[in-house]
């Protein structure tokens, strides 16, 4: 196939009267790099954002979560270690303490969930506003040192008018009887640390505090809310959850985080196979342009194709020199466009940052979102795919052109010349 090669080449560089084929090659050419490259990046940006919200999400939940219908779980110790033993994915299993509760300042009351974990629980891995400079965990954890020491959000802290170091009162739904009517339970607690994430629903949601306080904040003895699991992977948590179910049967029920926001991560996923197809339109449109540039060049070249097969250029050889002519647009575009794309979706919290600095605009707001930067992640199978959806396009789109050319009558193409 090596004059099929040349002559393509030679086709796409026009003389001086074939300038309108070049510049329509080149807008051929354009289109398809700007389609890559606009897929590339949004694919990427989308990623970013279903990860930053699975990230949000699964930074406060358990991958597995193990609770009881209608009650606690008491016995817990032996619970966990049938967990562990059920799965080898399974990394650590916690008791928690869970209950809606009210804070009260001096100021004003926020309605939250207070959690009771124990130490080493993967929310103290999130950063922290704290005075002392000590681990956050210490000063949960530490005993006889005071009143107990509590975590709030930063918007919980903002409701309340509270600060690190204040003391608020916890309110449980619960009641004590005195002859002078109900009187609502309720236990003073210091603010140790808050979470300075501003925005993350869940974090304005819970507080925390050491597993034994909310346990005795809530009468509950030695039983626990249900057991939180952690695996090695979140993609294992819905497998191990149903090995899981199959050591703990009724009244015991068993859910992984998808079980919980499955349907709202769903929701990304299928927001971002919608663009993919929106902008899969645009390399579409970009292969019509490759097919007419192929048309033009074969009503162009009718001479030319007559001649090449009266020396003996066959019908096959013919067809191929147009479908390398567009597959070398193709292939051009879509390299230049998988480049460009790569580049724009590498730096693309940087070029956002200028952009709202040199024109004062408000693209992205950290508050609103819950990330500290513009989320972008290249993923490496939507590159793939990106790639092989433009080059099957380019391809199809050579296909009627090079099919005409093959299909010429040298006599008649040279009936008039």
């Amino acid at each position: 196939m090596g004059y099929e090669w040349f002559v393509s080449l030679r086709y796409l560089r026009a003389k001086r009267k074939q300038t309108f084929i070049s510049v329509i090659s080149f807008i051929s050419t354009a289109g398809v790099t700007l389609g890559v490259a606009a897929l590339i990046l949004v694919l990427a940006v989308m990623t970013g954002f279903h990860d930053g919200v699975r990230q949000q999400i699964l930074g406060n939940i358990p991958h597995v979560l193990v609770q009881k219908h209608g009650e606690e779980l008491s016995g817990y110790r032996q619970l966990i270690e049938q967990a562990l033993v059920a799965s080898p994915c399974i990394k650590e299993a916690r008791p928690y303490v869970s209950k809606e509760a009210m804070l009260l300042s001096r100021n004003n009351v926020a309605a939250v969930s207070v959690k009771g974990v124990e130490r080493g629980n993967k929310v103290f891995d999130q950063p922290f506003l704290t005075v002392d400079a000590r681990d956050v965990q210490d000063l949960v954890f530490s005993e006889g040192e005071g009143l107990p020491g509590l975590v709030i959000g930063i918007d919980t802290a903002a409701t309340l008018g509270v600060a690190v170091g204040d003391v608020i009162n916890v309110i449980p739904p619960m009641f004590t009887i005195t002859p002078f009517g109900m009187i609502p339970k309720m236990k003073p607690f210091r603010v140790v640390a808050i979470t300075s994430r501003r925005g993350g629903f869940l974090d304005t949601y819970y507080a925390y505090m050491a597993l034994p306080q909310a346990q005795l904040l809530i009468d509950a003895g030695e039983r626990v809310s249900g057991i939180e699991i952690e695996v090695d992977s979140f993609d294992h948590a819905t497998a191990v959850a149903q090995e899981l179910r199959g050591v703990f049967a009724y009244p015991h029920v068993v859910r992984s985080w998808e079980d919980l926001f499955g349907s709202f991560l769903s929701a990304l996923k299928l927001e971002k196979l919608g663009l993919f197809i929106v902008l899969g339109i645009i390399v579409l449109v970009a292969a019509f342009n490759i097919a007419t540039t192929l048309i033009m060049v074969v009503m162009e070249k009718q001479k030319d194709i007559a001649i090449l097969r009266s020396v003996g250029a066959t019908s096959r050889s013919i067809m191929a020199i147009f479908v390398l002519e567009g597959l070398i647009i193709g292939t051009l575009g879509t390299s230049l466009g998988t480049g460009l794309g790569l580049l724009l979706a590498k730096n693309a919290d940087p070029i956002i940052k200028w952009i709202e600095g040199t024109f004062g605009l408000r693209i992205f707001d950290q508050a609103v979102y819950g990330m500290d930067h513009f989320p972008s992640v290249v993923n490496s199978q939507d590159v793939i795919a990106v790639i092989v959806v433009a080059m099957s396009i380019s391809l199809l789109a050579t296909i009627y052109p090079a099919w005409r050319a093959a299909r010429m009558d040298p006599a008649e193409a040279l009936r008039y010349e």
